[in-house]
């Protein structure tokens, strides 16, 4: 039972990773097109005064969290978390390049906060478990 839930963690991980590079490489708001029928329109998951960023900071958050409970088994978690931090201010950097996106500091912000929060977080259980 636990493999499976392993396995399906796994799947889930890759899974969100590749819907996040087609996302994110995508020229426009692909999940604005299917909401919205408009590709320039940004989702909102929350209100909040730092608008559609919050977004970013759940997604990344959600990612991390996958990465570091499949990493953990072979205390590769620090790798997990370097990829991810690195890759979410790569992929926001390239929507310098991409069409219809636009590079915003506060969704870097947001992607690294919501990378960090969550590694913090796992640091601090695994400390508190031991």
């Amino acid at each position: 039972m636990k493999n499976n839930i392993l396995k399906f963690i796994i799947f889930l991980y890759y899974f969100s990773l590749i819907a996040l590079l087609i996302i994110y490489l995508f020229p426009g708001s692909l999940i604005g097109y299917f909401l919205y029928g408009d590709v320039g329109k940004q989702p909102n998951l929350v209100d909040n005064p730092i608008g559609t960023s919050i977004n970013h900071f759940f997604y990344f958050s959600y990612l991390t969290l996958l990465g570091l409970i499949y990493n953990s088994r072979e205390k590769k978690f620090i790798n997990s978390f370097l990829f991810l931090f690195i890759l979410s201010c790569f992929l926001e950097l390239l929507h310098f390049f991409i069409p219809n996106r636009a590079f915003e500091l506060n969704d870097v912000l947001a992607n690294s906060l919501g990378t960090v929060t969550i590694f913090i977080l796992f640091i601090f259980k695994k400390k508190n478990s031991l």
